[in-house]
């Protein structure tokens, strides 16, 4: 029985979070022995949803440590993890000191990092990941080899990294639709306007989802139909930079923010369509949801990239505008999320 260790920053609302979640509740994980390695307790599930996973709540760092170079961190803190050998330790998160210090201080006889976004774009982007990649670029070359949730990241981390030789395999994140739909039925305190046609943005307030661009979008299409509604469902630290643009476009009467919340899936299945206008992406897995839900997608050409096997738009204003409330059905992604779990199994055994 192969043994496995994944590390992960917790299991809050975020969309690494739940890619984990679904790859570990959605695969026949009775042939490994999994230990997963969390330094919160987990928000987005209960512990008895994760069968067959032996679960480890360990302490984390102090935040400001993550101003601190990796290699020096690896000479302060040593983590009192199991004596014994895995075959694979996993940095699920990539991002976090807490989970490369685990991953690398684990006996294990291979080390793998998940590649979670576009890091070429998002180091050009942002100040704070310009700050965190100075400070943990080193690490990289200490993994064995990585996966990729999309094509699309592939390049950008190999130009960024300067590795050039070691294995990245592309995997992307499964859609674990049984659990998905079974949450879009609980019943919430909220309703839409069945005679508008409805669209909905889920994910974190940042930069780098767009949300700007899509408001501007959003009043253009506007000019042309009046039926139309937006909701913004998430938070982060753009909120109140969105607050004020929907005030100064004068949007109030046809979009609508709903604070984050654990279970977004009762709301998008009231939806007629997810529009997606992020500035880049690693995988965006809410439309794979969106898909299984039975929405239509509205999202930037230029994300195709990411996606494979999904057609975004070429005019973001015209689709909206010409969208149409339709009967929506639920789709398993049944040959999708079979591919991916081929490609998981090979990986965790050779």
């Amino acid at each position: 029985m192969k043994r496995i260790a994944i590390f992960q920053k917790d299991l809050a609302i975020g969309g690494i979070q739940r890619s984990l979640l679904n790859m570990i509740t959605n695969m026949d994980l009775t042939s490994y022995e999994v230990d997963l390695f969390l330094f919160a307790e987990p928000e987005i599930c209960r512990k008895e949803e994760l069968k067959n996973i032996n679960i480890h709540i360990i302490r984390p760092l102090f935040y400001f440590n993550r101003l601190i170079k990796f290699s020096t961190l690896q000479k302060m803190f040593r983590y009192d993890l199991p004596e014994k050998e895995y075959d694979i330790a996993i940095d699920f998160n990539s991002y976090s000191n807490e989970c490369a210090l685990c991953t690398f201080a684990v006996n294990a006889k291979k080390r793998i990092m998940w590649i979670h976004n576009d890091v070429r774009i998002e180091h050009k982007n942002s100040g704070k990941y310009r700050i965190l990649w100075n400070n943990f670029k080193d690490k990289f070359d200490m993994y064995d080899e990585f996966v990729a949730v999309s094509d699309g990241i592939v390049e950008p981390f190999r130009a960024m990294t300067g590795i050039k030789d070691k294995k990245i395999t592309v995997i992307p994140n499964i859609i674990n639709t049984v659990r998905l739909i079974g949450k879009s039925h609980e019943e919430i305190d909220f309703k839409v306007d069945p005679y508008m046609t409805n669209f909905i943005f889920v994910g974190r307030f940042t930069h780098q989802k767009g949300i700007d661009i899509l408001l501007d979008y959003f009043a253009r299409a506007l000019e042309k139909r009046s039926d139309i509604h937006l909701y913004l469902l998430g938070s982060g630290p753009e909120e109140l930079k969105i607050a004020q643009q929907i005030e100064n476009q004068k949007l109030g009467d046809h979009v609508t923010v709903i604070p984050a919340v654990r279970n977004p899936y009762p709301y998008m299945a009231m939806m007629d369509s997810l529009v997606l206008t992020s500035r880049h992406e690693g995988q965006g897995m809410v439309l794979w949801e969106a898909k299984a839900l039975g929405l239509d997608l509205i999202f930037e050409k230029h994300l195709e990239k990411y996606n494979e096997g999904l057609s975004g738009s070429e005019d973001i204003v015209e689709a909206i505008v010409n969208q149409k409330k339709h009967s929506k059905q639920f789709d398993t992604l049944d040959y999708y999320n079979l591919k991916i779990k081929n490609s998981l199994y090979e990986l965790f055994d050779r």
